[in-house]
């Protein structure tokens, strides 16, 4: 399967609904596409499918078999191109333990933080 895509793709990974919808909604704004999962399970389905993603985008303290760290781990491990932003309401950047170029955004973001980040990801790895 080929996708065909001129705008960056980002994979938002976030169990609570509302919080996944303003941020597909923040992320869209800021001019990227933006493919969603509601656990790690599912985001990893989604990325051994889609060659595209350059970003993920996951909350850390999620149910499931991985949280948002190991998750992050998993991507830097298995999919090293893709760059890794990890949120949580409940954590400091001191406390995540991200892989190298990982990025922690704390909840709330904004759209202007959102768009900020992703825009100096995606221009450094370009």
């Amino acid at each position: 399967m080929e996708i065909v895509n001129s705008r960056p793709v980002v994979l938002v990974v976030e169990d609570e609904l509302l919080i996944r919808m303003n941020a597909v909604e923040m992320i869209e704004g800021a001019g990227f596409d933006v493919v969603e999962a509601d656990d790690a399970d599912q985001a990893i389905a989604i990325l051994e499918s889609r060659p595209d993603i350059r970003v993920v985008f996951t909350d850390i303290q999620m149910p499931g078999s991985l949280d948002g760290l190991k998750l992050a781990r998993l991507v830097r491990d298995r999919w090293p191109p893709i760059m890794i932003i990890a949120t949580s309401g409940h954590l400091t950047g001191r406390d995540v333990d991200l892989p190298e170029g990982g990025v922690f955004l704390p909840k709330p973001y904004t759209l202007a933080r959102i768009t900020a980040t992703l825009r100096e990801m995606i221009g450094a790895a370009t």
